[in-house]
């Protein structure tokens, strides 16, 4: 069985829709599916429409942007009831810290002479909550930058004025959450955060001491030896293990549905406590 258990839809910054998301899993052999979009489960409903109608097993997810001594870091959530009255909450908080900064966002970028940011991202958002990524969009469109790269690497990635995140929830908090809508909390892609080992294994054991599950050891198309190292962390911290391609548009072939190959030999899935 091929897990995906890590993608987004036009319901955050992704591209597709949900419906979409799932013919492409399809055509890409995926059997399992977990929809995740950024801090909402707008896209849940339509997605499991889709799966059904397609022969698909859609997990219930959501990926919550929160902090850890002062770092961002995002925690998926699997399983999880999108209609329970933690979860409904916890959207609700979310959406009004997402929508606070953007506006500081759109704020830091008028100080740097970039005007109208913010009624342009909107412009540009259909459904789906304004991140980064859409500014990124913007100032691409508005020929400020010459790649959604150069942006980040300029404006809008770590320590870049537009990297704010003094706003998200403590870690324990949205693993609260999760658990509290009946989800198992994951890591999401450990290795991004660019972390030493020392500093990883931290946050791996306030993590798991917190009530997290699991950890990604596969997001995506990794370097040879990083789904080991994070295994043998996983294993000492009591994390199971999970997968997923952090898919968010066609074209990216690192980050394609049912990407990333299997799970190192030795650990325990995450999946496996559904059976």
């Amino acid at each position: 069985m091929l897990y995906d258990l890590h993608c987004h839809s036009h319901y955050s910054d992704g591209i597709l829709s949900p419906s979409e998301l799932v013919s492409r899993a399809v055509e890409h052999s995926v059997d399992i599916l977990a929809l995740t979009d950024h801090d909402t489960v707008a896209g849940l409903a339509e997605a499991r429409q889709a799966a059904s109608e397609q022969g698909l097993d859609l997990i219930n997810g959501i990926e919550f942007s929160c902090q850890w001594a002062g770092r961002g870091v995002h925690i998926v959530g699997l399983g999880i009831d999108p209609q329970s009255a933690v979860m409904q909450q916890a959207v609700a908080e979310q959406a009004e810290r997402r929508w606070q900064r953007c506006e500081m966002i759109a704020d830091k970028l008028h100080k740097l002479g970039f005007q109208g940011a913010l009624a342009g991202v909107q412009k540009l958002v259909d459904k789906g909550t304004i991140g980064r990524p859409h500014f990124a969009q913007y100032l691409l469109q508005q020929g400020h930058v010459s790649s959604i790269n150069q942006a980040f690497k300029k404006y809008l990635g770590a320590g870049k004025p537009g990297d704010i995140k003094n706003l998200w929830p403590e870690i324990g908090q949205v693993v609260e959450w999760i658990r509290g809508s009946g989800g198992q909390a994951v890591l999401a892609h450990p290795d991004k955060y660019k972390l030493t080992r020392t500093k990883l294994r931290r946050l791996c054991d306030d993590f798991s001491e917190a009530g997290g599950a699991a950890m990604e050891l596969i997001s995506g198309k990794q370097p040879p030896g990083v789904a080991e190292t994070m295994a043998q962390i996983a294993q000492q911290c009591g994390l199971l293990a999970s997968r997923g391609s952090d898919f968010h548009q066609p074209g990216q072939p690192w980050q394609e549905l049912g990407c990333g190959g299997p799970l190192p030999p030795g650990v325990e899935p995450v999946w496996a406590a559904w059976s």
